[in-house]
């Protein structure tokens, strides 16, 4: 049963109508990074892992982030690689007072390879080098580019967005408590670039067209913004890029040239970093853009925006999908049924006409409706996106698709685990040409407190929409079967820094899936449980006298443990069934660390962000 939205059901409805889906028609998966009961899922040195995008060759492409090796004192300067437990999140610092280093690292993986099939391997991007290799006392080892893949294609060209390396420039400030060693300020070109890198390795950045902001006969390098978000088997690259610069940061930069406090490049620097609420200082106009690969260079395209405009207000469109015949999917503000009192920031798609120019379409969508995105469109033209509409007194997201072919194209809302329209945000990611969509969906009803997330595959053509965790066999999900057949939880055996052995349950869950290929192979985002260190008041690890930190310990004398994101991938199982077992261990361990599944929040905020940050300059 499909809907297409109208209202919301009350969740009581919902309890009365509707029962919980328990069909599995769709195939039973295995894990096939699992190692040990664990996720070999980030490369070395690195704490999470993101898996982003699968092609038909069962090759990936994937993002780590942050660092797992900590100083254990500053008498003798030991560092200990994290491997059995985590600390707390390391956040980044934005400051032009200190040297800046990469957090975020790209990784691909292969699924062909009889050993190490699917391990995550480093590879380099504009002379970024393992994050294992980087000794911050040996400044010719340290990566100040941050690094992502968001595509790769089935000739295995790769697409994504980089940062510009780290400049310096002589500190002449005034000396101070907090800076009287300072010797230089620290700054960048450019923050966001998108890039191609081919199968063979060479590398192409793609130069957005406003990279230069001119003032009478001062010219002042700002960067702008690129990103390449997707790229098919033409070779056609789909993202955005920044055309112009808001008339309010332009009067930034005129403060810049005139001020005297910071040199030119160092002050723009400072706008160019987020301010203590996460939002840039710098805006820009920016539109989605494709750019045609011939292997050796690249011949770009603006699409057009949603709407018609001469004035300076900053309007905003992104590429984010496309299809083997070049139709793009992403989001325009537009004025939604030609008012200019309904400004929005729309689900649209870009059709070529014959004449090679390229047609925007919007998605439509009614007033209820607070904004909408299309992520993805396949070779049958069904697009898929979500919306956001308050849903029982909160804003919700929820997953739509729409048939791009259809006379009159209206998206439709499926039913997720129930048989009328629930509450539970969704969004999708990706969607083959089998019409199967993945994504992820709140599988909690909590009001005010955010909720469980699960990984979900949608069946356009049978209707079915299933939790991917309900479809893993049981050694994919953490258990182990004992002589009697009976299955329960892995215990993982660790030794803390009392020399005392301790033991935890396994448990692996699957909280986004980011992309489908043909046969059924996805790829995306884990959690798998892992205890916490111990660290004193002052935020030092704690060592026992073995050399081994000590754990933070439960009421029962176990690891307090906790989820932290891993890259995934599952393939159709060919034996084994879905597994059944529900667990009857309640521990406590349940701190569910959410943040760790934000690994496409570049699609939601303009320019790229992350996670949460601490800011200083």
């Amino acid at each position: 049963m499909k809907l297409k939205f109208e209202k919301a059901l009350s969740l009581v409805a919902v309890g009365v109508i509707g029962a919980l889906q328990t069909a599995y028609a769709a195939p039973v998966y295995e894990i096939q990074n699992i190692e040990d009961y664990d996720l070999n899922g980030t490369i070395e040195a690195t704490r999470n892992g993101y898996g982003m995008f699968v092609n038909q060759d069962e090759k990936m492409v994937g993002i780590s982030k942050g660092k797992k090796k900590l100083e254990v004192n500053d008498e003798d300067g030991g560092v200990i690689d994290i491997e059995d437990g985590i600390p707390p999140e390391e956040l980044v610092s934005y400051s032009i007072n200190k040297p800046i280093l990469a957090n975020n690292f790209t990784f691909i993986a292969d699924g062909n390879g009889a050993d190490g099939s699917w391990l995550p391997t480093f590879e380099s991007v504009f002379g970024t080098t393992p994050p294992k290799d980087t000794d911050e006392d040996v400044p010719e080892t340290i990566n100040s580019i941050n690094a992502y893949y968001y595509g790769i294609n089935n000739s295995g060209n790769k697409v994504g967005a980089y940062t510009a390396p780290e400049q310096k420039t002589e500190f002449t400030g005034e000396r101070n408590s907090t800076n009287q060693d300072q010797e230089y300020w620290y700054y960048r070109e450019f923050e966001e670039r998108g890039f191609i890198k081919t199968a063979a390795g060479a590398e192409l950045a793609l130069v957005p067209p406003y990279t230069v902001y001119t003032k009478d006969d001062t010219d002042v390098t700002v960067g702008g913004v690129s990103v390449a978000a997707a790229i098919n088997d033409n070779n056609l690259v789909t993202g955005y890029a920044t055309t112009d610069i808001a008339s309010s940061s332009a009067s930034r930069i005129d403060s810049c040239i005139t001020a005297t406090t910071y040199p030119l490049d160092v002050c723009v620097q400072i706008d160019q970093y987020p301010d203590t609420n996460g939002y840039k200082r710098i805006l820009y106009q920016t539109r989605a853009f494709l750019w045609q690969f011939d292997g050796t260079d690249v011949t770009p395209t603006e699409l057009p925006l949603g709407l018609t405009s001469t004035s300076d207000t900053v309007f905003t469109a992104q590429g984010l999908g496309l299809n083997s015949q070049g139709t793009v999917a992403g989001r325009s503000h537009v004025y939604r049924n030609n008012d200019k009192d309904k400004l929005a920031f729309d689900a649209a798609y870009w059709t070529k006409a014959d004449d090679g120019s390229y047609q925007y379409n919007w998605v439509k969508m009614s007033n209820d409706q607070l904004s909408s995105i299309a992520y993805d469109i396949n070779d049958n033209g069904i697009l898929v996106g979500s919306y956001r509409q308050y849903l029982e007194g909160y804003p919700r997201d929820k997953f739509f698709y729409l048939d791009t072919n259809a006379e009159n194209p209206e998206y439709v809302t499926p039913n997720d685990f129930y048989e009328t329209i629930s509450d539970l945000g969704s969004r999708p990611r990706d969607i083959n040409n089998k019409d199967q969509v993945v994504g992820y969906i709140e599988t909690t009803h909590e009001k005010e407190k955010p909720r469980v997330k699960s990984g979900f595959l949608f069946d356009k053509t049978t209707d079915e929409f299933n939790d991917l965790n309900d479809l893993l066999v049981c050694e994919s999900k953490g258990y182990e079967q004992d002589s009697s057949g009976n299955w329960t939880r892995h215990r993982v055996k660790v030794t803390d820094g009392t020399g005392e052995e301790l033991t935890y349950s396994s448990e692996i869950r699957i909280v986004e899936a980011n992309s489908i290929n043909e046969e059924g192979t996805i790829v995306g985002t884990a959690f798998i449980r892992k205890p916490s260190y111990q660290f004193d008041a002052d935020g030092k690890l704690i060592i026992g006298e073995n050399g081994l930190p000590l754990f933070e310990l439960n009421a029962n004398g176990e690891p307090v443990t906790s989820y932290i994101p891993r890259m995934v991938v599952l393939k159709p199982s060919t034996s084994g069934a879905a597994c059944t077992v529900k667990d009857d261990d309640n521990s406590g361990n349940e701190d569910y660390v959410r943040k760790g599944a934000a690994s496409f929040a570049w699609l939601f905020a303009l320019p790229l962000i992350w996670f949460r940050r601490r800011f200083s300059r």
